[in-house]
């Protein structure tokens, strides 16, 4: 999608002022978790509605712990085997956030943690159907994405690499072609693993990264996260600003013209 403008990023009419998503896994600690989102300047925040304690009522949960009045809470299907297990986690979650939107994630696979794409079209009709805002997290599959761009989902959401590995983005090319194709948002996720990684893709385009594991696991969970935002804040500076192409020669800084000889 060529949205090359400084304007706000909008999602499902949600307007957003920061292209930094994050995850609440694998923090050390509420307070590690918070102070991190602090420092992100991130207003959407995913939460993992399988992975909450919901036996016992008076059990506080991840979602007691995030300042509903400061985040968006974007629920996700995350450890959902099949389609029926996610749309019925995406009910739940909207029963328990009162939000339409939902993090679409159909995972099969225990070992590489790779998205199931037939499941999560399959998913993604019934849910836009449903009312729901889908945000499906997919390979970097641009016939994939250009599907579920027609079934109605709100964004598409490329993983760069497997989750958690921070490998960074693996595959430019293939996403490069789902931005381009586009008519959503495109949000990078899954396997950035440094601030430049969310840089670069947000260079060739993409209108947001989420991120969770780089920031989460580093030694300083809170100084990640801002440098996260800054590289995306860079990342989208240089989009708008415009590289320069890449060249197979060089070429000279100075102009040849009244050169002293």
């Amino acid at each position: 999608m060529t949205e090359q403008t400084d304007g706000p990023l909008q999602i499902a009419g949600k307007v957003l002022r920061s292209r930094l998503f994050l995850g609440t896994g694998k923090y050390r600690s509420v307070e590690e978790m918070q102070a991190a989102l602090d420092a992100s300047g991130a207003e959407i925040v995913t939460v993992a509605i399988r992975r909450l304690d919901l036996d016992n009522p008076t059990r506080k949960t991840l979602l007691d712990d995030i300042d509903w009045g400061r985040y968006t809470i974007l629920p996700n299907t995350a450890g959902c085997q099949t389609a029926e297990e996610a749309i019925r986690v995406a009910k739940l979650g909207r029963e328990l956030t009162g939000s339409n939107w939902v993090k679409l994630e159909v995972i099969p696979d225990a070992k590489y943690l790779l998205p199931d794409p037939v499941g999560t079209l399959e998913a993604a009709r019934v849910l836009v159907g449903l009312g729901f805002a889908v945000l499906p997290y997919i390979n970097d599959d641009p016939v994939l994405a250009r599907r579920l761009e027609e079934v109605g989902t709100a964004t598409v959401m490329p993983l760069g690499s497997p989750i958690g590995s921070g490998q960074g983005v693996v595959n430019f090319e293939q996403i490069k072609i789902i931005i381009e194709q586009a008519n959503v948002p495109v949000v990078v996720d899954a396997g950035l693993g440094a601030p430049s990684d969310a840089s670069l893709a947000i260079e060739i385009g993409a209108s947001a990264v989420l991120v969770n594991t780089a920031i989460a696991q580093a030694t300083d969970p809170a100084l990640m996260a801002e440098a996260f935002k800054l590289g995306v804040e860079a990342g989208r500076k240089a989009y708008v600003a415009g590289r320069i192409p890449k060249k197979a020669y060089a070429s000279a800084s100075s102009p040849l013209e009244g050169i002293v000889r």
